[in-house]
């Protein structure tokens, strides 16, 4: 890890600073939810105290300082992912996005039977909302790496196949599937495709254009901005032709008693007030990943993920779930005699802070034959002191539970 400059980044997030009942605070919770660094909550916090405003339709000088920051977060995001501006659609976060396609794009396709080909990784935001638009859900099966197993996948592409629907890099195992691949398969046979980056922009970096993707989602909190805002991104055809799915202020063109007209895209569904500081503060996120270097984070990432897998694997009685060739910075894991709840229980008392339960992969853990997993995930500003903890306090579970 040398060349990282591990203190400096650690200096930016102030709530690292915070202990833990009594104890230096190790954040490994970073799959569920990233700390926020000081220049996103300066962005935020200079919105509300200097132009607190609703955005558009206003000639105010508040309004118009609201609507050029948040119009310009829209280009520093669309900038992020080599997209047009009027590709990227706000919302609050991967879920939204992905209901916004099941019900705009899928659902007025759907005919009884039509399916939704998915991995057996999928969290339930990525599972749910096809069903509810009507689509019967398929999904290609995993190895015991938690690896997608690629033949098999390919042979549930079916004549019924309306759209597929991938997760970049699981949450609950860190395998990066081959979204490449798997876009490049679906072209071909014309099918749509979505990916899931929810676990992704934070690590891995998002070429939109090339990819060749329909549909990207994402959300804020995962990449060091704020909760409950994130995008889609589209291509703008498919933004052209779907119908808007919430009514209300801004999305439309003309409203009359008789019949209303809708705005351009991507205002056609970003009904109603905005979440002006969510956008401020994504785009000031990303403008922090790309000042630390994102390739700088993922080498990091890649090698503080090389040092904790053998000193966890170590621990007597633990068992890693997901151990694929082409895995991001997740640890999960169960322990012999003692329930994750449990785990989490004995860690948070040293200070240390990781998630437990099924992680909204129910069917992921029922392949894998457990209720639920305790999860270590890997960020920027971890270091092998937050390893080292971890396993400290692993071994304070081995003692505990026999």
């Amino acid at each position: 890890m040398s060349g990282y400059d591990l203190a400096r980044v650690r200096a930016e997030f102030p709530i690292l600073r915070e202990t833990v009942r009594g104890k230096r605070l190790a954040y490994l919770d970073n799959a569920a939810t990233t700390q926020k660094p000081e220049s996103v909550l300066r962005a935020m916090d200079g919105y509300y105290r200097s132009s607190n405003a609703n955005v558009h339709r206003a000639v105010h000088e508040l309004a118009e300082r609201a609507t050029g920051l948040y119009e310009g977060a829209r280009d520093r995001i669309a900038r992020w992912f080599k997209a047009s501006r009027e590709e990227i659609v706000f919302t609050r976060g991967t879920t939204e996005a992905i209901n916004l396609v099941a019900r705009s794009f899928l659902a007025p396709r759907l005919q009884p039977g039509d399916e939704v080909l998915l991995t057996g990784m999928e969290h339930h935001s990525n599972i749910v909302p096809w069903q509810l638009a009507g689509a019967k859900t398929v999904a290609a099966p995993v190895n015991d790496a938690g690896e997608l197993v690629f033949e098999e996948w390919l042979k549930r592409i079916g004549p019924r196949t309306r759209l597929i629907s991938v997760v970049h890099v699981s949450n609950s195992l860190g395998t990066v599937n081959p979204v490449e691949d798997i876009v490049r398969e679906a072209r071909a046979r014309g099918i749509p495709v979505l990916v899931d980056g929810a676990q992704a922009i934070a690590h891995l970096p998002v070429d939109f254009p090339a990819l060749g993707a329909d549909f990207y989602v994402c959300s804020a909190h995962k990449a060091y901005g704020p909760t409950g805002f994130g995008c889609l991104v589209a291509k703008r055809e498919h933004l052209e032709a779907m119908p808007p799915w919430h009514g209300g202020g801004d999305m439309i063109r003309t409203v009359a008693f008789e019949g209303s007209t809708w705005n351009e895209v991507p205002y056609k569904f970003e009904a109603g007030t905005p979440d002006m500081a969510g956008a401020i503060g994504f785009a000031a996120a990303l403008d922090w990943i790309e000042s630390a270097g994102l390739q700088a984070i993922a080498a990091h990432e890649h090698a503080l993920l090389e040092y904790a897998t053998p000193r966890v694997a170590a621990v007597p009685g633990l068992r890693l779930v997901g151990t694929a060739r082409n895995k991001g910075g997740i640890l999960s894991f169960v322990m012999q005699g003692a329930h994750p709840h449990d785990i989490g229980s004995i860690l948070d008392q040293e200070g240390v802070a990781i998630r437990t339960g099924h992680h909204c992969t129910m069917p992921l853990m029922e392949r894998f034959a457990v209720p639920a997993t305790a999860r270590a995930s890997l960020a920027a500003y971890n270091g092998e002191d937050d390893v080292d903890q971890l396993v400290a306090a692993l071994h304070k579970v081995v003692r505990l539970f026999g």
